[in-house]
């Protein structure tokens, strides 16, 4: 659907599959590296200045993992720097052709390699040139996984080969990855090698139902589709590549009726990678014994370890601050655990960072997160250099664009703001009480941006989170409420939490909730750099977030809801560094449904919501309630 989900397409009717052997548990015989297992060391030429080596990695199981080293000439004593991923180690070490490292490697690379460093990418098991069996997230061996192996004893396998098998390192090995190579980056702490100095994760997948790629508290994410239907299965080469065709996604996804609907229209039913989501909608063992964030907390935490994530990641907002949560507690000096977010789309810390969609940054806000802070964290870890004091929490506040330190995370005190009458929001509790109604309709759902919508045109699917929101203000089915021009600033450093009060004449419905900063009108601001738009009376998104009413009472187990009921709802937006300016706005809009990111709610109770049946997509009255003992609001963690 999008460049990352189409790598991660690859493969996946293996998922989980556990029908494996059950495997030796101690570390493979290490023998030096012969003439055998490297199957290229070509680019020594004269005009060259690196050295690469291909070689095949022994796990402890006898399967072979494909492995690229690459290197300065020259280099001696030198720290490595691993990559675990499921996206073609050899394309990420080939970006073009050339005589020269920086040009060839990932731009995330470059300071590192100049700098002598050993850069290494790895397939992981069963993708691309690696064997084995590729089992999308991998659990780790326990109840889930009876295999013996997983993505932390093949880290620890390779890390052992590596530093025994490469004379110009100085035996110290990092680890990085964003996305997937986040997750195998986490998986390196479960059983750490005593080589491994410290880890990166960014925008780790840690829980797909809770709130990373899958699902958002129960509800589906279509996207998610396109991972078995994106490519083949061909070890992620493309074999197969299944194609939708061209079209506004919003009618392929409405005309095709439920999930189960759309898989059969594709001749998909029998995928084992779609099944998974098909028979496991709820937050089942199945789903929470994968959790990352789980199996981190359980163990001790020895390895310093960096998070980060960004304030717009539309893919994998949740688990780095999950992480954070589960490891920062460990940290008793305060100095073994950091989390960084920045204002990024997925994975935009790897890139450039002047800007994102209409908004303009003051510089390269990628590079400068990792020059100022990356790459002296792995020089102090790996390499002896000074101590970097990185910052507990660093995060970058947007609206005031400066990056800010904090010694813990969240630093804001909870303060509300309610719904109040006449389409007000306000901080103070509203001293009567009322509802606001609005219809929602399943045949016509509201879109996640603006019609025609291709989710596989980058320029569509890695802004979406900033897009401004006056496409559907004033919708019937669009809810909102906004506060009057702000005399101060509002700074918020947290994750917002909703707290609504809400009743569906269906019994069933989701509750879409938008945290939005309303620029001023009156005053034209002036336009932005590179030919963008003025930003007078942008409704910009700080935070959007879904819930799936079905889950009120328990993750585990669906129940209808009752209609005309007044139900309490709580959940959390993504977590922010922001500030709302003086003479700015806040607006909160209520919906319910975001279309084509997520499935569409019947509105009627089905037992399993991806099988709901034509008959069962019906209208339904969603009203709001505001003051009294029912003030619906969003909780701010604002900083004075």
């Amino acid at each position: 659907m999008r460049l990352s989900i189409i790598c991660r397409a690859v493969a996946i009717a293996a998922l989980f599959l556990f029908s494996l052997k059950v495997l030796a548990q101690t570390p493979p015989r290490v023998t030096p590296m012969t003439p055998d297992m490297v199957d290229r060391y070509d680019s020594t030429l004269p005009s060259a200045d690196y050295v690469r080596r291909e070689v095949m990695v022994p796990m402890r199981d006898g399967v072979k993992l494909f492995t690229v080293v690459m290197m300065k000439k020259g280099v001696s004593k030198a720290p490595i720097l691993l990559s675990r991923t499921p996206y073609n180690a050899s394309g990420s070490t080939g970006r073009n052709s050339s005589q020269r490292l920086v040009d060839i490697l990932e731009v995330m690379d470059t300071e590192f390699v100049n700098d002598g460093y050993i850069r290494v990418y790895q397939d992981i098991r069963g993708m691309h040139r690696s064997e084995g069996e590729w089992i999308l997230n991998r659990p780790i061996v326990g109840p889930l996984n009876k295999t013996g192996i997983d993505e932390a004893t093949d880290a620890y396998d390779t890390i052992d080969w590596l530093v025994k098998n490469t004379p110009e390192s100085n035996g110290n090995v990092g680890v990085i990855g964003s996305s997937y190579l986040g997750f195998t980056a986490l998986m390196t702490l479960i059983n750490p090698h005593p080589a491994l100095k410290g880890v990166i994760a960014q925008s780790p997948m840690v829980d797909g139902w809770m709130g990373d790629d899958w699902f958002h508290n129960g509800a589906f994410r279509i996207s998610s589709l396109a991972f078995p239907l994106g490519l083949g299965f061909n070890k992620g080469n493309g074999g197969g590549e299944f194609v939708l065709g061209a079209g506004d996604e919003y009618v392929r996804f409405l005309e095709a009726g439920s999930v189960a609907d759309f898989v059969k229209s594709v001749n998909a039913e029998h995928v084992p990678g779609i099944r998974k989501f098909m028979e496991n909608p709820a937050y089942t063992d199945f789903w929470s014994l994968q959790a990352v964030d789980k199996w981190l907390a359980a163990r001790p935490h020895t390895v310093p370890t960096m998070l980060v994530v960004g304030q717009w990641d539309q893919e994998d907002s949740y688990g780095a601050p999950a992480v954070y949560r589960a490891l920062e507690p460990k940290d008793k000096n305060n100095d073994r655990v950091s989390l960084v977010i920045g204002p990024w789309r997925h994975s935009g810390f790897n890139h450039t960072g002047f800007d994102l969609g209409d908004l303009i940054f003051t510089g390269d806000t990628a590079r400068e997160w990792r020059v100022k802070y990356a790459k002296p964290f792995f020089d102090h870890w790996l390499n002896g250099g000074p101590d970097p004091k990185t910052p507990p929490v660093l995060t970058y506040e947007t609206g005031a664009n400066k990056w800010n330190v904090s010694q813990r995370w969240p630093m804001g005190t909870a303060k509300p703001i309610f719904l109040a009458a006449d389409g007000k929001a306000t901080f103070d509790k509203p001293t009567s009480s009322g509802s606001e109604d609005y219809i929602s309709d399943p045949a016509k759902p509201v879109p996640f941006i603006p019609r025609p919508i291709d989710s596989g045109d980058p320029m569509q699917w890695k802004p979406w989170l900033v897009h401004d929101q006056r496409f559907v203000s004033g919708r019937p089915d669009v809810a909102e409420w906004t506060s009057a021009p702000l005399e101060k600033g509002v700074h918020i450093m947290g994750a917002p939490e909703v707290e609504l009060f809400a009743a569906t004449s269906g019994t069933d419905s989701d509750w879409v909730v938008k945290l939005i900063d309303v620029y001023p009108n009156d005053i034209p601001e002036p336009a932005s750099q590179g030919g963008k738009p003025s930003m007078a009376g942008f409704q910009l998104p700080i935070g959007i977030e879904i819930f799936r009413g079905r889950y009120l009472k328990s993750f585990a187990q669906a129940a209808p809801l009752t209609p005309g009921k007044v139900e309490h709802y709580s959940w959390s937006l993504p977590n922010v560094d922001h500030v709302f300016l003086p003479g700015h706005r806040i607006m909160i809009q209520v919906q319910s449904s975001l279309f084509p990111v997520y499935d569409r709610n019947p509105q009627t109770f089905v037992e399993n919501i991806m099988y709901a049946k034509k008959a069962d997509y019906k209208k339904a009255m969603q009203t709001i309630w505001f003051g009294g003992v029912n003030a619906s609001s969003i909780i701010l963690p604002v900083v004075q």
